[in-house]
């Protein structure tokens, strides 16, 4: 899934944005985690893609995974607010206490992708350019070669990658506004967790994520 056959440019894109800041320029997430949403589960498994946008700018937030954080880490305005929606939408989700790790998704086949998979220290959609490419090829690859997927697309940047998405290989959209403060009184009450499973279950013979 990962054989983008440009990656050595935007290796060499990361390599100078260290160096003409003579190493004190923090790229997050770090190496390790940049590719961490496709760490948990293999091709066959996927079920869902949630497209998200930037990495978290602020130190130790992005872990790799779209509007993931640190067990650790304050849970951040939209996931709160993907909460209460999820609190709403299914009624038995208990949100209560919960951490904004959402690894637990990951694990049940949720691709957690951003549509760029690194960013600036402070400096939002910094590298959305050089990732644009890649990221488009990833969602082409997967709408072309895997059928049976459920694509939640939330905002105009998400919404903007239905064009790369094939309809007729069984695949689905669940679109909304994006649940950042800025637009959540459009995105509470779409109801994506309980469409999504609805989807899976009725349509595609799968099991339901639990979110």
């Amino acid at each position: 899934m990962l054989q983008y056959p440009h990656f050595a440019e935007i290796d060499k894109f990361l390599q100078n944005e260290t160096e003409t800041y003579d190493g004190q320029l923090d790229i997050y997430p770090p190496p390790n985690l940049i590719f961490n949403a496709f760490n948990f589960f293999e091709p066959n498994e996927l079920s869902v893609v949630l497209l998200g946008q930037d990495p978290y700018i602020n130190p130790g937030e992005a872990m790799g995974l779209a509007f993931s954080v640190p067990a650790n880490k304050k849970v951040p305005p939209s996931l709160v607010n993907i909460y209460k929606e999820l609190s709403t939408d299914i009624g038995s989700a208990d949100v209560s206490g919960r951490t904004g790790d959402l690894s637990h998704w990951a694990q049940q086949g949720v691709l957690l992708l951003n549509t760029a998979l690194t960013v600036r220290q402070k400096k939002s959609n910094s590298h959305q350019d050089i990732w644009k490419p890649m990221c488009d090829w990833i969602i082409k690859w997967i709408s072309d070669n895997i059928p049976n997927v459920v694509y939640i697309l939330w905002g105009n940047n998400a919404k903007d990658k239905k064009k790369l998405i094939d309809l007729n290989n069984n695949n689905y959209i669940v679109e909304s506004a994006h649940p950042s403060p800025l637009s959540a009184t459009k995105f509470f009450g779409s109801r994506p967790f309980s469409k999504t499973n609805e989807i899976l279950v009725k349509k595609l013979g799968k099991k339901p994520i639990v979110w």
